[in-house]
């Protein structure tokens, strides 16, 4: 069909969670038009259902609920006054020969098309399924990743189980296991197949020891049993190969298995424009300022990798917001930073863009547990700024923040022992 076009924009951001608003205020304050894609009803992303608190420590100084978080960036957004749609779906989006981009959406009000000069990817994550961690068996209903089960509990009003496991110790997981016991049901115990927890050190505490349940390290769900329903399962402990231990298998009887393995950010958009991906965050590879290889193109928030605070999301959508509204084509400068891959799992971002000169901030988790270690971002061999750590754990995100001139030939993040 024939798209008319409605509007030309500075700048599309594809999603309304925390890192979309953030980009969206941030754009729109520095002088942007902006336009939000939001897919679901209402803006906020997850934070909807996050009754919990534990928000907005690292931005506003307090404890904010998911819900009361949201709602401050939601004020600054409508009181702006910013273009959006909701309940809208990309249905296609073209590069330009003369620069900027081309959007049909598929909206409410049917086809509409758009265009822009820049685009900020702030389209989440989701969660890995019960299937993406080949446990053998039917697939009876009671079997739900942890997002699922709490938008029951938490939107719905309604208990997916009296027994349950739960498989994989991610944050959401954890929490969880806390909001199930405060409704009545039996959380027989977290089984995480690494030796040390995936979320949180203070999520294992106020969430499992304080409830008093129990944790299995190296361990995994195995098997599942029944046919229309979920009947039980089998557990069972790992070698360091991740492989079954023979004779370790155990059942337990429940009525429901709580999945929480991890996320995967939603970069299909940004495969489709020709995005390259790093294989360590599953997210596009980016610059100081957050603009991907694509000009033009900027990722931020769980997109861009996975986060453990929602605060550093929203840090992330106000910097790539701020980017795309002074965005301006020109050559690119570009050095990459330079890491030990046997010593980090990943750092963000990957490239440094010698044409912005001025602060950099690397992200970072450690590849496996270390005590006693310094880490440091070198300048051409000069160590700029370094910071010495008691313990790192790869569930817990870090940072290091410098300052780099335009002249710079080399930046390295390096692991030396204290």
């Amino acid at each position: 069909m024939d798209n008319k076009l409605i509007n030309e924009y500075d700048l599309v951001v594809l999603g309304g969670g925390p890192a979309g608003l953030a980009a969206a205020v941030a754009a729109k304050e520095n002088g942007a038009r902006v336009m939000l894609i939001e897919r679901e009803e209402n803006l906020g992303g997850i934070l909807k259902q996050c009754i919990h608190d534990g928000f907005g420590l690292v931005l506003f100084k307090e404890r904010l609920t998911g819900t009361q978080y949201a709602e401050r960036f939601l004020k600054k957004f409508y009181d702006l006054g910013i273009e959006h749609m909701t309940n809208a779906f990309l249905n296609s989006v073209q590069r330009l020969p003369e620069g900027g981009f081309e959007f049909v959406i598929q909206s409410a009000k049917g086809m509409v098309g758009l265009k822009s000069k820049t685009l900020v990817l702030a389209c989440g994550c989701r969660e890995r399924s019960a299937r993406q961690v080949f446990i053998h068996g039917e697939r009876p209903a009671g079997v739900f990743t942890a997002g699922t089960a709490q938008y029951l509990v938490n939107i719905m009003g309604q208990m997916p189980t009296k027994k349950c496991v739960i498989l994989g110790s991610g944050d959401i997981g954890l929490i969880m296991a806390r909001r199930l016991s405060l409704e009545g049901a039996q959380v027989e115990g977290v089984y995480e197949i690494q030796k040390s927890p995936a979320g949180l050190a203070r999520n294992v505490s106020q969430c499992l020891d304080d409830f008093d349940i129990p944790l299995h390290l190296n361990s995994t769900v195995s098997k599942v049993f029944g046919q229309k329903r979920l009947e039980g399962v089998e557990v069972c402990k790992v070698d360091e190969n991740y492989k079954p231990i023979k004779g370790s298998e155990r059942f337990i009887e429940c009525d429901a298995l709580i999945v929480s393995v991890g996320l995967l950010p939603e970069n299909e958009v940004a495969q489709s424009l020709g995005v390259e991906i790093d294989p360590a965050t599953k997210g596009p590879y980016v610059d100081q300022e957050l603009m991907t290889d694509i000009p033009g193109v900027f990722a931020c928030g769980n997109a861009l990798h996975v986060n453990d605070l929602v605060d550093y999301v929203s840090q992330s959508g106000h910097l790539a917001g701020q980017a795309a509204a002074r965005y301006a084509s020109g050559d690119e400068n570009r050095i990459k930073v330079e890491y030990n891959s046997e010593d980090f799992l990943y750092v963000v971002p990957q490239y440094f863009d010698k044409n912005k000169e001025g602060e950099i901030t690397l992200y970072w988790r450690s590849k496996a547990d270390h005590r006693g270690k310094k880490v440091a971002i070198e300048v051409d061999g000069r160590a700029e700024k370094s910071k010495k750590y008691m313990r790192l754990l790869p569930s817990e995100m870090q940072s290091l923040t410098c300052t780099v001139k335009a002249d710079v030939g080399q930046i390295s993040l390096k692991m030396l022992d204290g």
